[in-house]
């Protein structure tokens, strides 16, 4: 895994959801594919897919939110009904790997992150980008905020 930090600006136009952490895995990939059949009302030229998700704070915070949606190079004229912009400024340390390994990628990079004496970011979303390749598979980058 390579991992690196970087202060990166993100502007996203997307849905929220929340709802339990345990069910992000299955709840998260049902809206985006709501968002995607809405792809069609964002005037911006739509970048890569996107996730925003709230930190879990202690094992006592069981439900959070979470956005799905699309990168978008500038601040929208309009944003369509029921959806939201978003616009992060932070740094972060980030990593790119297989989506199929998404889990180990998040360990790698915690484990990373604490190695270089990194604080995360509590209050900030973590972030999940998804790019096709051509071979067919996908590659997940991921970007963890942290203190500066």
């Amino acid at each position: 895994m390579n991992a690196e930090k970087m202060k990166k600006t993100l502007r996203v136009i997307g849905i929220k959801g929340e709802g339990s952490f345990t069910d992000f895995s299955t709840e998260v990939p049902k809206l985006a594919l709501q968002f995607l059949e809405r792809l069609h009302e964002i005037e911006a030229k739509p970048g890569p897919e996107i996730a925003l998700y709230e930190p879990k704070r202690d094992r006592d915070h069981l439900e959070g939110i979470y956005y799905v949606g699309i990168v978008v190079d500038e601040f929208p004229t309009e944003v369509p009904v029921g959806m939201e912009y978003i616009e992060l400024d932070e740094e972060y340390v980030t990593a790119k790997g297989n989506v199929q390994q998404i889990g180990d990628l998040h360990n790698a990079l915690l484990k990373w992150t604490d190695d270089q004496g990194y604080k995360r970011k509590p209050d900030s979303y973590i972030v999940e980008t998804y790019h096709p390749l051509e071979t067919g598979e996908e590659e997940v980058a991921i970007y963890l905020p942290i203190l500066i």
